[in-house]
């Protein structure tokens, strides 16, 4: 309680000495006064950017309105304090991670619509000269769930040898909750994590040499500074690129993954030609190009109307991991058994479809094991303090295990870490994180060809195959 209070302190000084440093952040901000700040300490760039604003506004009196609306309250995690802070010990400075494992660039850049969107890139230390590794971009759940609710995966990966994208989409966290023109972001608008997700993609791929997109075409939209281009896009392998999300970031991976598949709407990504994700992981949970699966954990999980009706045309392309909790976001015991088959929807999809899947339930669970919110239900929020680390838990450990596998299973080349073991891993069902911790009310199921070209097949893990 103590560690967690004095992150949620620290954090919300953090969010005021930005707004201090960045006004746009927070006031009601409209193009004249973006320049306007911009212009400040210098009385003849300010002269003339008055004289300037005033003829653009006598041309076009509309070009004078753009109203953010970012309150201390609008995103609601804006701070990142209380429960928004996430882990406490995953902080720089708390957290060993940053210095021994890790190290993590703080960066801006704009989505399609002109949102700032605030996210961090994490990569390995001790990185050998020349490598090129695999990277993962994450994006968060809805609801406010800021990106902190996921370091333990940015951390996890990392360790294991991945450059890492972490951001909140538009109306999440520290990103703007709308555009200058008013679109709205978070579940006021779920396109947002799908659409947001493309954008941190074509971000995190982009170098010197192909700079960001948006960013030139919201030039001079806030007086912010944004980040050009990856500034760790030396390191990463374009040809290797995952994707992990949770909730409506779960749905945001489903559908991004299947741009560009048979009869799906073509990539809309502007630094690339072709879809170029190659595995995805769906933290509560995978949803199939017909709606099976959506809301999560089987299709339990509320989302606004229409929610699927809005996304795009997308198919089924990459290999999926689909990991589901067992009570959703309320801990209601079933008060008769479940069908056993519900939570396999989008699997049997996948694997009608040929494409490697693989699905399970944590037994127990709440829909919080992959966002770590101080004081909500879960198995696995923070069950012992173990060298200045939160250590132990049930779900989020195995997730954690089945996560990297699955990435290390189709992201890995031989001779890099996780590489050799990866099928093994995917397979140690009476291992620590295997059948003994996956739903007995709902079955999980797996069906990806090994590195050898047999199939590991199973429609009942827990049952035994």
């Amino acid at each position: 309680m103590l560690r967690w209070i004095e992150q949620s302190t620290a954090n919300a000084a953090d969010y005021l000495a930005r707004d201090i440093a960045d006004p746009s952040w927070l006031l009601v901000s409209s193009p004249p006064l973006s320049q306007l700040i911009a212009a400040l300490g210098d009385p003849t760039s300010i002269a003339t950017t008055i004289r300037a604003s005033v003829a653009q506004i006598q041309n076009d009196p509309s070009s004078a309105l753009s109203v953010s609306l970012d309150t201390p309250l609008t995103p609601l995690c804006a701070s990142w304090s209380l429960q928004c802070s996430g882990d406490p010990y995953r902080y720089p400075g708390i957290d060993p991670f940053y210095g021994t494992a890790g190290e993590v660039m703080p960066v801006v850049f704009y989505d399609s619509g002109c949102a700032r969107l605030s996210g961090r890139v994490w990569r390995p230390l001790n990185i050998p000269a020349g490598a090129k590794l695999p990277g993962v971009v994450i994006d968060n759940g809805s609801i406010e769930a800021p990106e902190t609710l996921y370091w333990w995966a940015a951390q996890l990966l990392v360790r294991n040898g991945y450059v890492v994208l972490t951001f909140d989409p538009r109306g999440q966290g520290r990103s703007d909750l709308e555009t200058p023109t008013g679109q709205q972001g978070s579940n006021e608008n779920v396109s947002v994590f799908w659409t947001g997700l493309v954008d941190a993609i074509d971000f995190f791929r982009s170098t010197p040499e192909r700079p960001y997109p948006n960013n030139q075409t919201c030039a001079g939209t806030y007086p912010t500074t944004v980040a050009a281009y990856n500034p760790y896009y030396a390191d990463v392998d374009p040809d290797r690129l995952g994707i992990a999300g949770h909730s409506a970031g779960a749905e945001g991976v489903s559908v991004v993954q299947g741009y560009g598949a048979p009869g799906a709407d073509p990539w809309p990504g502007k630094l690339d030609k072709d879809n170029p994700v190659k595995v995805a992981v769906a933290w509560d949970g995978l949803v199939a190009p017909d709606g099976e699966g959506l809301g999560g954990a089987g299709g339990n999980l509320p989302l606004p109307s229409g929610a699927l009706g809005s996304a795009p045309k997308f198919g089924i392309r990459v290999p999926a991991m689909d990991e589901d909790s067992e009570y959703g976001l309320a801990p209601v015991p079933f008060t008769q058994p479940p069908d056993p088959e519900a939570h396999k929807a989008a699997y049997a999809q996948w694997k009608a479809a040929g494409v490697p899947v693989f699905a399970f339930t944590v037994r127990g669970s709440t829909h919080y094991e992959w966002s770590l919110l101080p004081t909500f239900p879960a198995t696995s929020w923070c069950p012992e303090v173990n060298n200045g680390e939160c250590a132990g838990g049930f779900g989020n450990a195995m997730a954690q295990h089945y996560t990297l596998a699955w990435f290390d299973r189709w992201l890995k080349k031989p001779g890099e870490m996780g590489y050799a073991d990866a099928d093994a891993r995917l397979l140690d069902d009476d291992g620590a994180n295997g059948r003994a911790k996956m739903s007995w009310h709902f079955h999980s199921a797996r069906d990806f060809p090994k590195r050898d070209g047999t199939v590991a097949h199973c429609e009942n893990i827990r049952a035994g195959c």
